[in-house]
């Protein structure tokens, strides 16, 4: 089925693209949630009268997400956790914690959007890819140390 979306998804496409999908999937998940609808003749040319506005937003949003890139990168997020002698901590750093800490220094980011693979469980340095827009990727530094007794 093809469907036209209404909403930007990372593994589908862009607002306004016109995808082919499966037919249960359009039908149960994204047609009732309004993220797309059907690409009928007539939908299809209200989209196309609408590409202009469309296209000016997703500039838009690109250029947002590019300050936000540059704001980012001299970003320093430093997390203290409980750790035994070897340096492994006893619970681990997940992009939850990242993004609290990103918000606490004026950055509100999305915790999906912070790509780590798994949650962090050894003290040290990290470089974090972080995924803003579908073609702009920053990158945080993640700086893990043990908490002492007194803290």
């Amino acid at each position: 089925m093809e469907i036209i979306l209404l909403k930007d998804l990372d593994e589908l496409g862009l607002e306004g693209d016109i995808v082919k999908v499966a037919d249960g999937y359009a039908r149960n998940y994204l047609i009732p949630r309004g993220i797309a609808f059907e690409a009928t003749p007539q939908n299809v040319n209200s989209i196309e009268q609408r590409r202009k506005k469309i296209e000016l937003r997703k500039v838009k949003a690109k250029e947002e997400a590019e300050q936000l890139k540059e704001q980012m990168s001299g970003v320093l997020v430093q997390l203290s956790q409980k750790a035994g002698e070897e340096g492994k901590l006893y619970g681990s750093v997940t992009s939850m914690d990242i993004a609290e800490d990103l918000e606490k220094q004026g950055i509100v980011i999305d915790r999906r959007k912070i790509m780590l693979d798994k949650p962090i469980k050894v003290v040290g340095e990290y470089d974090v890819p972080v995924k803003i827009y579908p073609e702009v990727v920053g990158s945080i530094k993640v700086v893990v140390s043990p908490k002492e007794e007194g803290e």
